[in-house]
């Protein structure tokens, strides 16, 4: 199964991106455990994390090969190769830079650039995207959403970040969402462990229930 394969059959699971900003190496192996056995299966290390490519290369060595770890906030094309030896499979950035996406693809790994405008989208998309980042949801409203989607390819895989809650998904999933990336209301840096895991089942719940309509 290629690498594009797995992603779409993890989206078609539990569609939900965990964003570890400020986690340390120190307890990263700890929290991608129990984001594993809440069901989680992508997760990203964002760069300005502590020590982030060693926190990388720890989760990659310590989860099963079905689970896809990569890294977010990535905003130079040097950074992906740092990702891609540290492990890292998917390169999650703020922005929509056809130079960092180029890389990620030369590389072979997946990208999700961060999209706020149809200009971006379609840049993003011409320069090799394999997921688009609606970033910062806190700004782009379902009806913003519906809106690109209206005119993206109807495949693009659109995920919006930034304030979303087990509380706030169902309008985005009605606007052509197809899964989310999840921040502070997941993982806080030096929250405790079983926080985390409360806030991991909470999004686990919540998302099947949505599921079911």
């Amino acid at each position: 199964m290629t690498l594009n394969e797995r992603f779409e059959a993890l989206l078609q699971n539990l569609p939900l991106v965990a964003i570890l900003r400020g986690v340390t190496p120190e307890e990263v192996v700890a929290v991608g455990q129990v984001l594993y056995q809440a069901g989680f299966r992508i997760i990203e290390v964002p760069l300005n994390s502590p020590e982030p490519m060693l926190s990388i290369r720890r989760l990659r060595d310590s989860l099963p090969d079905d689970c896809i770890v990569g890294a977010g906030t990535v905003t130079s094309a040097a950074q992906v190769g740092e990702v891609q030896a540290a492990g890292g499979e998917i390169i999650v950035m703020p922005h929509a830079d056809a130079a960092v996406i180029g890389a990620a693809k030369a590389a072979g790994l997946l990208c999700a650039p961060g999209i706020a405008t149809p200009t971006e989208a379609f840049a993003a998309l011409a320069a090799g995207a394999d997921a688009l980042k609606l970033f910062p949801a806190e700004l782009l409203s379902p009806a913003v959403l519906a809106a690109l989607r209206s005119v993206v390819p109807p495949e693009t895989v659109m995920l919006p970040v930034g304030g979303i809650t087990p509380d706030n998904m169902t309008p985005y999933l009605k606007a052509g969402a197809r899964g989310f990336g999840l921040g502070s209301a997941l993982y806080r840096a030096g929250q405790s462990l079983a926080q985390t895991e409360a806030n991991a089942q909470r999004f686990a719940m919540a998302w099947q229930a949505v599921r079911r309509g």
